[in-house]
Parts: C-alpha cells; sequence; structure tokens
C-alpha cells in the first residue's frame, strides 16, 4: 500500500495535465501513487497519460463527463494510500510538498489535514511574488500562525484560509465525513472544509509556499457565473453554524448570493426565478435590489442596458 494517494482530476486540459503529473513524479518523498480521473476529455488527454509508463500511475478514464465532484469521488474511491491529496489539473506541488505535510501527520497521529501557502503562477509557470503576498493576506494566510489551528471553523468559513489543492488529509480522515458531495460542480471545496470542522477534526498550518496555484484566463468565463452562483446557494444553505456570530455571517452571505443571482436570472430572462430570488436577498441588497426588481418589469431586450448602470452603483 503506498503511503500517499495523489489525485488529479482533469478535463480537457492536455496541455497543463503534464506539468501537474511531473510535479508529483518530481516529488523528495516517493511512496505515492497518482490517480488521474479523466471526466471524458474529448481533447488528446489520453494519449498524453499513454507517454508515462510509471507504474504507481493509476488512470481512471470516464467515458462521459460525469461531473465535477463525481470525478473526484471516482478517484478518492480507488485511492489507497494512508494519506491524500488532490490538487487540480493546472496547478503544480514544489518538490518538497509530500515529505513536509507527511512528516506532520507522521509525527502526531491526532492530526487530520495539513494545509500550506501557495504561489500563485501564470499560464507559463512564472511565479509572481507580489500577487502571492496579496493573495495571502486576502484569503488570512498571513495572519494564521504555525500549528494547530484553535478556530478552525472560523478559519475555513469566513476567512477561507486553506485551500484544498495545498491540503494532505489522513485518506480515513475524509471517509469520516464522506469526502466531497456528489453531483456538486463548485464550491465543494469549501463545503468539505466546513463539514471537516464541524465533525471536529484537527488541522495544522504550515507557512510555507509548497504549492503552485495556476491563475489564467479560462477560469474567469462569464458562462461559469450562474451555476457558481446556483451550487454557492446550495452550499450556504446546506447547515446552520453553531454560534450567532457565524451564522449571522452565513445568513448575509446566502442574501447576498441569492441576490446577485437573481439580477443575473432577471437580466437573461428569467424573470420569475430572477424576482423570487432577489426578493429572498433583498435584506443585503438595499436600493440595488428594489432598481432589480424594477429592470426586470423592463422588455428583456433593455435589461442589459439597464443592469451595465445598476452594476456601476456602489
Amino acid at each position: 500500500m503506498p503511503k500517499i494517494s495523489v489525485c488529479i482530476p482533469t478535463f480537457n486540459r492536455f496541455q497543463l495535465l503534464p506539468f501537474a503529473i511531473e510535479s508529483v513524479l518530481n516529488q523528495s518523498e516517493q511512496d505515492f501513487e497518482l490517480i488521474i480521473c479523466d471526466d471524458g476529455s474529448s481533447d488528446r488527454t489520453p494519449e498524453i497519460v499513454s507517454k508515462y509508463t510509471d507504474n504507481r500511475i493509476k488512470y481512471i478514464r470516464h467515458p462521459q463527463n460525469i461531473g465535477k465532484s463525481n470525478n473526484m469521488r471516482s478517484g478518492f474511491d480507488a485511492a489507497s494510500g494512508e494519506y491524500l491529496i488532490k490538487f487540480d489539473d493546472d496547478d503544480r506541488l514544489t518538490s518538497d510538498f509530500l515529505y513536509k505535510t507527511a512528516t506532520i501527520l507522521d509525527l502526531d497521529p491526532s492530526l487530520d489535514f495539513v494545509g500550506t501557502d501557495h504561489w500563485l503562477i501564470d499560464i507559463h509557470n512564472v511565479r509572481d511574488e507580489e500577487k502571492t503576498r496579496q493573495n495571502s493576506q486576502y484569503w488570512g494566510r498571513s495572519d494564521l500562525l504555525p500549528g494547530v489551528v484553535p478556530n478552525l471553523l472560523e478559519v475555513v468559513f469566513v476567512r477561507q484560509s486553506f485551500q484544498i489543492g495545498a491540503t494532505l488529509f489522513r485518506r480515513q480522515t475524509l471517509v469520516d465525513v464522506g469526502f466531497m458531495m456528489p453531483n456538486w460542480q463548485n464550491c465543494e471545496d469549501n463545503d468539505l472544509f466546513v463539514r471537516l470542522a464541524l465533525a471536529g477534526k484537527k488541522a495544522y498550518y504550515l507557512p510555507e509556499l509548497l504549492m503552485e496555484y495556476r491563475v489564467h484566463a479560462e477560469q474567469q468565463g462569464i458562462h461559469r457565473a450562474i451555476p457558481y452562483l446556483q451550487d454557492k446557494i446550495r452550499y450556504l444553505a446546506s447547515y446552520q453554524l453553531p454560534s450567532p456570530e457565524l451564522e449571522k455571517i452565513r445568513l448575509n452571505r446566502l442574501a447576498q448570493t441569492q441576490l446577485i443571482l437573481g439580477l443575473r436570472l432577471i437580466e437573461q430572462g428569467e424573470t420569475v426565478k430572477g424576482r423570487e430570488l432577489v426578493l429572498s436577498g433583498k435584506s443585503a441588497g438595499g436600493v440595488k435590489a428594489f432598481i432589480g426588481l424594477g429592470c426586470s418589469l423592463l422588455p428583456i431586450g433593455w435589461r442589459s442596458l439597464a443592469f451595465q448602470i445598476l452594476r456601476e452603483l456602489r
């Protein structure tokens, strides 16, 4: 049985996938299996993977697209290591990621997972030091002390400081909470961290830049906005938080997301559902909510201009 299972879910990224694979093969810790789960890619992904002859690589190819979290769950189900990390096909691990994070779990059996900081890189694999610093600060990692995280729910829900591709888990810990929920395309990682915190799991933060997160244009497509907002609502509505302060934050974020999604649906002509969501989220919208409802009375062809003006309101 390998010590560590590394899962890389992939879909139509044959140009970037080799960078992810090679970052695993070049680890200083070599006791691992690498599971590549392919969500029905229609590009050259099978050809690229076939060029790797390392017998530690397992390739799971789904004949058709089964969805993001379902694809990741297929890799998780195939994993046999004591520890597990999942990271995306456009990212990379630095060479000591597995060694440094696994050593921490080896030394303290009470720990459930270890998270690290990460670099931001561009499409050409160039690290951006200033954007990395800003990113670490924005997500609260600059303020996180090394060691066991005492206020885990606040860290993973409010600040969202842990990045799943920069985190090594005990596989049994993920079994305990059911890993990622099926049939999700977005926010599955946020949901997993919150469920881990609510289950009383124990996390350690290692403040080193041990993973490389790639920022590129494909991530920013506007077509992704509505499905993302729909899944975010499902994520935020799926539980209640134990403290009044955190629950207030959850409800406010839920209202904000309902409002934004409602406005987008009204703009594209889904008027009835859009109005319903705007009314549900109006506590977070103030004037914008009422203007959005007014825009829903306009002919569909006029709405884009009206909503462009609305977006400019602060």
